[in-house]
């Protein structure tokens, strides 16, 4: 135990004092991004093109798809593009790599994703996020894993899609709705009934009855995975999100400004059909790339047979 009320974590080089780090601070962060689009950038160009269209985060990740293990962005990648924008930067780290997540602390990112989509490098243990005073988002697809995540530190959740950048939605709206049905089942129960349907879903007690005050998960709750288009990203507005994540590859397009301008513009105006209408327009074209074809659909149609 050192002075000073600090506590030694994980070896002897790495001191944190819990004081420093208040989780309601870290979720009070995380709350100025509502209502906003987070978008995947992988270099400068599109850093720029993202907040020149509103988006109000972005994400750094690796260019390309990287063969083998998937590890946190270079850090020289992040500096770089840090020095161009002026918007909160995000980057990932590996679930449990806690040495990744210290590493982009210390480069000055404004928002650490423990992701699953990279590769897991402690396959039992997260990250302890209380530790860190950068706020860290976590994924889930039900309402359990996200409270388990809000426990260790979680000031944002992620409820995740489909992860392959192939336009499909129906595997987040899936999972948001899960969540949502899980809240509003538990909005109705009995006070008697909450200790069983915590400990059924495997999470804090505590949080579960905070869940049934607020009728909402205790921090920001966002969407991911397949959303391409002003109407993907207004549809899980409508839900009940409070924001969504946007992959890299609606940069893959003619006019990659525009389409980012659409889906900023339909979730900030997501109840407004006349501004989703203006948004979608003309982008058919540009995302040709991310349809399905008919053969993978006739695959699938085989394969539930």
């Amino acid at each position: 135990m050192a002075d000073d009320g600090a506590v030694t974590l994980y070896n002897n080089s790495a001191l944190t004092d819990a004081k420093k780090n208040p989780f309601s601070i870290k979720a009070g962060l995380a709350q100025m991004l509502r209502g906003g689009a987070i978008l995947e950038v992988s270099s400068v160009q599109q850093a720029k093109i993202a907040e020149e269209a509103g988006a109000c985060s972005i994400m750094v990740s690796e260019p390309g798809l990287r063969q083998g293990i998937r590890r946190m962005p270079d850090p020289s990648l992040i500096k770089e593009i840090k020095r161009a924008v002026s918007i909160p930067l995000m980057a990932r780290a590996r679930v449990g790599h806690f040495v990744e997540a210290q590493i982009l602390e210390a480069i000055g990112v404004d928002y650490i994703d423990e992701s699953e989509l990279l590769a897991l490098a402690d396959e039992d243990n997260f990250i302890n996020k209380h530790n860190f005073r950068c706020p860290f988002i976590c994924g889930c697809r039900n309402l359990g894993e996200a409270l388990r995540r809000v426990r260790e530190g979680a000031a944002m959740i992620r409820t995740q899609g489909e992860i392959l950048g192939q336009g499909n939605v129906a595997e987040t709206v899936k999972n948001v709705r899960n969540v949502m049905k899980e809240v509003r089942v538990l909005n109705n129960m009995d006070e008697d009934e909450v200790f069983a349907f915590a400990k059924k879903i495997a999470a804090p007690y505590d949080l579960v009855a905070q869940i049934k005050q607020m009728g909402r998960l205790p921090v920001v709750q966002f969407a991911a995975g397949g959303i391409v288009t002003p109407a993907d990203a207004a549809l899980m507005m409508q839900l009940g999100c409070d924001g969504i994540f946007v992959g890299s590859e609606v940069f893959d397009s003619a006019d990659p400004y525009k389409r980012v301008r659409g889906i900023v513009e339909a979730v900030r105006h997501y109840n407004d059909p006349h501004v989703l209408v203006e948004s979608s327009c003309g982008l058919e074209d540009s995302m040709a790339e991310l349809n399905l074809s008919e053969d993978r659909i006739e695959q699938f149609g085989r394969g539930g047979e």
